[in-house]
C-alpha cells in the first residue's frame, strides 16, 4: 500500500514537470509568432517567482532556527560557516579563473559593430550606485527590527536573525523545546503553502517564456550564439568538470546522480531562470539525501549569496566581450584587477534587479567607463544567459553541501549513496519529511521507515 502511495504521488508530480516543459515550448512559439500578446503575459512570470520569493525568508528562518536550536555545541555551527565562506571564496576564484580563460581563448565579441546595437545602460549603471559597496552590503545584513527580516527580501537578514535567534533558543537550554515544536510546525506548513505555489509552474514558464522572446526576438539571439554557446559550455565543463571531480575525490559521489536527483530544481531554474525559485526545494532535497539539518541551514542560505559561480564565469566573460566588441581588449592586469572587484560588488548587488548588468555596469563605469555603452549589447540575451547563470551558482551550493558535510562528518554516505540510487524517494508530495534526515549511521533505518507515507 505504501510503495502505491508512494508511486502515485510522484506520477501527480511527474505531470506537473511535463506541464512545465510544455509551457516552455508554448511560451517560445507565441513569442515569436505573436510577440505584442507575448509581451502582455510576461507579468505572469513576474508574479510567479515573487511569489516563491516571498516564501524563501520563512524557509530559510525555520530552517536555521530548528538546526542550530537543536544543536548544543555552538562551536559546530562556527566551523561549519567557517569552513564554508572559505571553500566559496576559492571556488569563486576558480570560476574567475576559468571564464578568463575561455574569453581570451575564444574572443566571442571580436569583429562586432556594437555603435548599431548599443542600448540605454544608464538604468543599470544606477542600480549598481544604489547596491553600494561592500560597506553597504555589510549594514545590510542587519535589518532595521527582528521582524522586517522576514519581509525585506533580502536573504542575509534573514540568515543573520534566523542565527541570532537559533543561538537564542539554544542557550536556553530545555526550556526552548516549546519553541522549536512550534518552529517545526511553522515550517511544515511553509513547506505546504511552496507546494501549492509550485503547482502554477507552467503559468509562470510560459509568461516568462513568451516575453522574453517577444521582447528580443529570435535574429538578437543568434547575433550573440557564439558567447551564449560558450558560455554554457564553460558553465558545462565547470559543474562536470570542477565541481564533478571534487565531488568524486572528497564524497565519492557521481555528479551525474547529483543532477539527476536534483533533476526537477533544474527545470523549475531553467523556466524561472532564478536559482531562488529552488532555493526551498535544494534545503528539502539535502536533508533527504542525508547531510545534517544543521550543515543544511548553514550552507545552502549563505551560498546563495557567497557561492556565486555561474555569477563569476558570467561577469568575466560579458566583461571580456563587451572590451572586444568595442575594440579595446583589457589587459591581463586590467581583467583581473576589474573582475575582482566585480565579485565583491555581486554580493552588494543581490537582491537587485538586474543584478548581473548592474553589477557588470557599475564596474565598467569605475574602471573603464568608455566600454559603458558596450554593455546594451548583452542587454538583449541576458535573459538567455542568466538560465545557465543560476543553474550553475545552485549546482555549485548542492554540491558545496555534500563536500562541507564530508569533511564536518555531518553526513550519512550510506543514505546519499541510497537516496542518489533511488532506493529511498524523495516525497515530492510534502517535500519536506515529518522527521528530518539523520547524520548519525545507527539511526538510519528507524528513520528510512518514516520517509515512506502510509
Amino acid at each position: 500500500m505504501s510503495d502505491t502511495t508512494t508511486r502515485q504521488r510522484r506520477d501527480r508530480t511527474h505531470w506537473l514537470y511535463l506541464a512545465v516543459i510544455a509551457a516552455v515550448i508554448a511560451g517560445v512559439l507565441v513569442g515569436w509568432l505573436a510577440p505584442g500578446f507575448g509581451k502582455s503575459v510576461g507579468e505572469l512570470g513576474t508574479i510567479f517567482v515573487n511569489l516563491i520569493k516571498m516564501m524563501i525568508a520563512p524557509v530559510i528562518f525555520c530552517t536555521i532556527v530548528l538546526g542550530i536550536g537543536s544543536v548544543r555545541a555552538a562551536a559546530k555551527v562556527g566551523k561549519v560557516g567557517g569552513l564554508a565562506i572559505g571553500y566559496f571564496l576559492i571556488m569563486s576564484t576558480v570560476a574567475l579563473a576559468i571564464g578568463l580563460l575561455v574569453g581570451n581563448l575564444l574572443h566571442p565579441g571580436s569583429g562586432l559593430n556594437v555603435a548599431a546595437h548599443a542600448k540605454e545602460i544608464t538604468k543599470y549603471a544606477t542600480d549598481a550606485k544604489a547596491a553600494g559597496g561592500t560597506w553597504q552590503f555589510l549594514e545590510d545584513i542587519v535589518p532595521t527590527t527582528l521582524l522586517s527580516s522576514l519581509t525585506s527580501g533580502k536573504v542575509l537578514q534573514a540568515l543573520f536573525v534566523a542565527l541570532l535567534v537559533g543561538f537564542g533558543i539554544q542557550a536556553m537550554g530545555p526550556a526552548g523545546e516549546p519553541i522549536l515544536r512550534g518552529v517545526a510546525s511553522v515550517q511544515k506548513l511553509v513547506f505546504r503553502i511552496l507546494t501549492t505555489i509550485l503547482w502554477l509552474a507552467p503559468i509562470g514558464a510560459f509568461g516568462a517564456m513568451a516575453n522574453v522572446v517577444a521582447r528580443t526576438g529570435l535574429d538578437a539571439v543568434e547575433q550573440l550564439a557564439l558567447l551564449m554557446v560558450a558560455f554554457y559550455l564553460t558553465c558545462v565543463v565547470f559543474i562536470f568538470g570542477v565541481l564533478g571531480l571534487l565531488l568524486r575525490l572528497v564524497a565519492g559521489t557521481s555528479i551525474l546522480k547529483l543532477v539527476r536527483y536534483l533533476a526537477r530544481e533544474y527545470l523549475l531554474i531553467f523556466a524561472t531562470s532564478s536559482s531562488e525559485s529552488a532555493l526551498p526545494r535544494l534545503i528539502a532535497k539535502m536533508e533527504h539525501v542525508g547531510v545534517d539539518r544543521t550543515t543544511v541551514g548553514v550552507v545552502v542560505p549563505t551560498g546563495y549569496s557567497f557561492n556565486l559561480d555561474g555569477t563569476a564565469i558570467y561577469l568575466t566573460m560579458a566583461t571580456l566581450f563587451v572590451a572586444d566588441a568595442m575594440g579595446k581588449p583589457l589587459v591581463w592586469s586590467e581583467q583581473i584587477g576589474l573582475l575582482l572587484f566585480m565579485i565583491v560588488a555581486s554580493k552588494g548587488a543581490a537582491g537587485v534587479t538586474g543584478a548581473g548588468l548592474a553589477t557588470l555596469a557599475g564596474g565598467l563605469q569605475s574602471h573603464r567607463p568608455e566600454l559603458l555603452d558596450g554593455v546594451g549589447l548583452i542587454v538583449g540575451i541576458d535573459r538567455f544567459m542568466s538560465e545557465a547563470r543560476a543553474l550553475t551558482n545552485f549546482s555549485g551550493n548542492a554540491v558545496a553541501t555534500l563536500l562541507i558535510g564530508t569533511w564536518t562528518r555531518t553526513i550519512d554516505p550510506a543514505r546519499v549513496r541510497a537516496v542518489l540510487d533511488r532506493e529511498i524517494p524523495f516525497d515530492e508530495q510534502a517535500m519536506v519529511d515529518d522527521h528530518a534526515a539523520p547524520a548519525a549511521p545507527q539511526e538510519k533505518d528507524s528513520q528510512d521507515k518514516d520517509l515512506v507515507p502510509a
